[in-house]
């Protein structure tokens, strides 16, 4: 009777730990989890990236009834492993490219989010994932949506390590994958 005792707790403890496991990847909310308010100065936001001792400023540039957008939201951004590393690193902001509310730009200078997305930085197409250094210069941009949550992984790495510096996203991407499947 006792090892049949012993199993029924050994399965109950290898339950738990699954059950703890499945709870600590549940998604959380982009809205709460990934991305941080702004009171839409960018030049202050630098600031304050500098005071936590953060790498720079992350702008996703979206748009709404945009299906890329949405997906990011709900497959990679809604992460908990994501959400950790990147706010961990980087101020994350949203702009709406085709918004008309009033912001400053890394300069101070007062913009709307239109302006700012289009003229500052030719953003056409959703979503634009925008690097910023703790100068508010652009260092990496991604046009659409990553394949995947790795995908995205591998791009906050990219920026945090410096590969951009000297290596092509694509082709540091492409060394990831190889080197994922070894």
């Amino acid at each position: 009777m006792k090892p049949l005792r012993m199993l029924g707790q050994a399965l109950l403890a290898g339950l738990l730990l699954v059950t703890v496991g499945v709870q600590a990847a549940e998604p959380r909310d982009p809205g709460k989890f990934f991305f941080q308010e702004s009171f839409g100065n960018f030049k202050d936001e630098l600031a304050t990236a500098r005071q936590e001792g953060k790498q720079g400023v992350l702008i996703f540039f979206e748009q709404a009834e945009c299906p890329f957008c949405h997906r990011m939201k709900t497959t990679v951004l809604n992460q908990p492993e994501i959400q950790d590393y990147y706010r961990k690193h980087f101020l994350i902001f949203t702009v709406d490219i085709q918004g008309s509310l009033p912001v400053a730009d890394f300069q101070g200078r007062e913009t709307t989010q239109k302006d700012f997305a289009f003229k500052e930085f030719q953003v056409r197409a959703t979503p634009v994932i925008a690097f910023f250094n703790l100068d508010g210069k652009l260092i990496t941009r991604y046009t659409g949506a990553t394949s995947d949550a790795q995908e995205f992984m591998w791009l906050g790495h990219y920026v945090v390590e410096g590969h951009y510096k000297d290596t092509p996203f694509i082709r540091y991407k492409r060394e990831m994958r190889r080197k994922a499947s070894s």
